[in-house]
């Protein structure tokens, strides 16, 4: 069969709108960083307080993955993740009118449940409009989109609070993630094969691509091949159901890993505005302005380990995961003896969110290669599951921590995290298909072409 023709660019707005969506649905969760000193200071909150407060947001998150996954495998993404989008502005709103801590502390689990399932529909997307070769980049798009929220929210909130009040940033915040969902609702279908606006030849080489070019160990040249060995690279059936990815340690271990690394970025979505304030003494518009730095770098940290991930390791996931875990443990280390002076402080959180984040998307990719494409929402909602606790228990562990002792004490703390990390990485394999399941599938391929209406 030739090889089939790259016609058809469309997959790329479903990445731009999945990019928008997923940014908003960052602002709304990164806005309470800035805007804690104040409600902090209204109410007046322990650190304690503060922690508990941004845990009960990812503990309602974390309730939510596994039976979103299992809804979008049985019933489809479009129509829950265009309600979960809406439900999200609608929280956000709410956020803004609560007149007491017992409603704001209803307000943020609200918040949580409601964009709990569009984590794992924009996954399941990803993995239904993009072959192997560029899941990668794909995911590393989508999990930027998260971080840039951050890189711009800080300056903007500290903006809308110094000329409005803290309140006015969740009225304002509210209402771009309305107009998304709608895009949303209008442009992007389950699938390629159900969609007009995607080209027949777009559509053939999303299907044909992976069949085609199956991964394989020769990829690498003879020297690399020690890679393979480090990173147990093993050939291996993919995971047919539900039972046997719950069976799998390597899931597991991937959620595992998962929980730790995004209780490492939740912290510093949630305490590093504080941390500026309090110990940096900076001002309000200091404060944000360097608190974007370590989302600039997040940036391009995920865009980076996405290429790095396709491109340079041929699809293997482990590779970035580990890269990010060791180096992570090295800025900690670092940031124990952080500088004063907001140019040098913000060129090491650029640095630190570049390194954070080389491998942090690939934790999200790396269930793709385990298991069947339907079963693919199920087991990347165990993993991000964990993620979403981890994003629960670490910002409360740091409150805790910053009441009993101090910074250094956080940064010891978080350096440990990724270095257990790290060692619960070297347990996985990284799964290589078996070639027959190429030759099966480009069977299946090649009998269904002709059903496929002509151009």
């Amino acid at each position: 069969m030739s090889k089939p023709s790259k016609k058809g660019r469309f997959r790329w707005i479903v990445a731009a709108l999945f990019f928008l969506a997923y940014m908003i649905a960052g602002a709304d969760r990164a806005n309470i960083g800035v805007v804690i000193p104040f409600i902090k200071q209204e109410y007046g909150l322990s650190n304690t307080d503060i922690g508990a407060l941004a845990s009960l947001f990812y503990l309602t998150y974390a309730m939510v993955q596994i039976p979103a996954g299992y809804l979008f495998s049985r019933f489809g993404i479009r129509n829950l993740l265009t309600t979960s989008l809406v439900l999200t502005s609608l929280s956000t709103l709410f956020i803004g009118v609560t007149s007491s801590v017992l409603q704001l502390k209803f307000a943020r689990p609200l918040l949580g449940a409601a964009e709990g399932p569009i984590n794992i529909g924009i996954v399941s997307i990803i993995n239904r409009w993009f072959p192997s070769r560029e899941k990668g980049l794909a995911t590393g798009i989508f999990m930027s989109s998260i971080k840039f929220a951050p890189a711009f929210v800080p300056p903007l909130c500290a903006l809308i609070v110094s000329l409005y009040g803290w309140r006015e940033v969740f009225y304002l915040f509210a209402f771009p993630g309305l107009i998304i969902a709608a895009l949303w609702w209008l442009y992007v279908k389950d699938d390629p094969s159900q969609s007009a606006h995607c080209s027949e030849e777009e559509k053939r080489y999303i299907q044909e691509t992976d069949m085609l070019q199956p991964q394989s160990t020769a990829t690498l040249s003879p020297r690399h091949l020690w890679l393979d060995r480090f990173i147990r690279t093993r050939e291996m059936d993919l995971l047919q159901d539900n039972a046997s990815i719950l069976r799998s340690w390597n899931v597991w271990a991937c959620a595992l890993g998962y929980f730790l690394m995004v209780g490492i970025t939740y912290t510093i979505m949630t305490w590093v505005p504080i941390y500026l304030v309090a110990v940096k003494h900076y001002s309000v518009m200091k404060m944000g302005a360097v608190a974007a730095f370590p989302w600039v770098g997040a940036i391009i940290g995920n865009l980076l380990g996405g290429w790095l991930s396709d491109k340079v390791f041929d699809r293997r996931r482990k590779p970035a995961m580990l890269i990010t875990a060791l180096a992570t443990v090295v800025m900690m280390i670092v940031l124990l003896n952080s500088p004063d002076d907001p140019t040098l402080l913000a060129a090491l959180f650029l640095l630190t969110g570049i390194l954070l984040n080389i491998g942090y998307s690939t934790f999200l990719v790396y269930p793709m290669g385990l298991a069947v494409k339907d079963k693919v929402p199920f087991a990347a909602s165990i993993v991000n599951t964990g993620g979403s606790l981890g994003g629960a228990f670490a910002p409360f562990i740091v409150g805790v921590l910053l009441d009993a002792y101090n910074w250094n004490m956080v940064f010891g703390f978080l350096g440990a995290c990724s270095l257990l990390t790290f060692v619960i990485l070297l347990t996985m394999v990284e799964p290589r298909p078996k070639p027959s399941a190429f030759v099966d599938a480009a069977n299946v391929v090649t009998t269904r072409q002709p059903a496929l209406p002509r151009p």
